[in-house]
């Protein structure tokens, strides 16, 4: 990643993903009472003052846990700190210092080669500062006493972030390819985003709810940029119960809404269930692009039969995604993840594509008098001008004697022209109608 990285760390509790939330200016980590919320590594962008740089939240810190999912975002968290450029170091003020925090240190004093600036937190109030005294014990020379959830000492921290980070190189900016990985819990979507990334940055677990928040990992694949968004498992809502689940289920989302591409994940061993239509539902809706990937493929027998079989259920059962291309992986092989990249390319680039308007203006033209709408009334319905209006998705607007009188069927007609000639490929297509005298 060309802007260096920053990498919150500590253990369990002490504030790491207010701190994430406060830098980065949003909620876009889950804030609960509850330890261990944040179990993966969470990536946005900051920039002060001028400066840009990578911030990632990570798991609590908990040293020695040898199985499970602890000893998973153990992991993560010693991955994270060896591909950062600084570590901020989450401590409790009020607790003070305890064993955990000096284990913690002792393991960033061997195993870190990147500054390190702690960060005594829920220090409340100026008078609160002396607590953070007693952490010029562990060794570090950079101490910054601050208050996540009320801002107090963030403008400090963040200069500070800014002078110890190295030089800022200079590369030609090319914005990245948002994609988020959404289905149902435990169909494979942690897999198959490390399966993209080349290594294990997400923790995969056959428990059910294992990731909880949107989590963004910005890397780079052929010298195209991606920011990639594993999700929390959309169950259907009747089912969705504890409030930590309804955050995380709000974030996956919001995650949709705000990527380029959508990869909807089906386990291609069981059946396409309701909710899998809804989310497709949702998809569309959204205006983002679409590939329907069948995960588990290497369960599946071999040949073409399998894959057209797979192919009739996911275009009667999704009907809404009828323009997504379908691929056919095994995020635990790795069989065929690799080719999602060309897939992702070409649905983003298909959805920023724009049409001159004397070409639109020519192809609806023949589109009509190939087959000219019902009448509505006594009066045959005109088709006067049309312009594409908007990219992200495409949105074409068609100016027509009567709008009323151009049918569902007779746009899924107009939509399937723009495509055949257009391709579109894995995003929607909006048609506007206005009247002749509509401005």
């Amino acid at each position: 990643m060309p802007l260096p990285v920053v990498t919150i760390v500590g253990r369990p509790n002490v504030g790491k993903s207010t701190l994430f939330n406060r830098l980065v200016g949003g909620r876009r980590a889950i804030v609960h009472d509850e330890p261990g919320v944040t179990r993966d590594r969470l990536y946005a962008t900051v920039e002060w003052k001028g400066r840009a740089f990578i911030l990632g939240d990570t798991g609590g810190y908990e040293p020695g846990v040898k199985s499970g999912l602890a000893a998973q975002v153990l992991a993560q968290v010693q991955q994270a700190v060896q591909e950062t450029a600084l570590v901020i170091f989450v401590v409790d003020a009020r607790e003070g210092l305890t064993p955990l925090d000096e284990e913690i240190a002792r393991m960033l004093r061997h195993d870190v080669r990147a500054r390190i600036v702690v960060a005594p937190n829920k220090v409340d109030r100026p008078t609160h500062e002396t607590l953070a005294a007693e952490f010029f014990r562990m060794g570090f020379d950079e101490i910054c006493p601050i208050s996540a959830e009320h801002g107090l000492g963030i403008a400090e921290l963040c200069d500070l972030i800014v002078e110890t980070l190295p030089p800022a190189e200079t590369a030609p900016e090319q914005k990245a390819i948002r994609v988020a990985v959404v289905g149902r819990p435990n169909v494979g979507k942690s897999s198959l985003v490390n399966g993209l990334l080349g290594q294990e940055r997400v923790i995969v677990s056959d428990q059910p709810g294992t990731t909880r928040d949107a989590i963004d990992t910005p890397f780079t694949h052929n010298d195209t940029p991606y920011i990639l968004i594993d999700t929390a498992g959309l169950r259907s809502r009747s089912k969705v119960q504890k409030p930590l689940e309804r955050f995380s289920v709000a974030r996956a989302l919001r995650a949709i809404e705000r990527s380029d591409v959508v990869v909807i994940l089906l386990d291609a061993t069981g059946e396409i269930a309701d909710q899998d239509a809804k989310i497709a539902a949702f998809v569309q809706d959204t205006g983002c692009g679409a590939i329907v990937v069948a995960n588990k493929w290497d369960l599946m027998p071999p040949g073409a039969d399998a894959q057209q079989q797979f192919t009739l259920k996911v275009r009667e059962r999704l009907r809404h995604l009828d323009y997504a291309p379908i691929a056919f992986v095994s995020a635990l092989t790795g069989y065929h993840v690799l080719t999602l990249f060309p897939m992702l390319q070409t649905v983003a680039q298909s959805r920023a594509h724009r049409v001159p308007t004397h070409e639109i203006n020519e192809l609806i033209g023949d589109a009509v008098q190939k087959y000219p709408p019902p009448a509505h009334g006594k009066r045959p319905v005109r088709f006067h001008y049309a312009t594409q209006a908007a990219s992200l998705p495409p949105t074409f607007l068609l100016f027509v004697s009567d709008p009323r009188g151009v049918r569902v069927a007779y746009r899924r007609y107009l939509v399937n022209q723009i495509r055949a000639a257009y391709g579109f490929v894995g995003t929607p297509i909006r048609l506007v109608l206005k009247g002749k005298d509509s401005k």
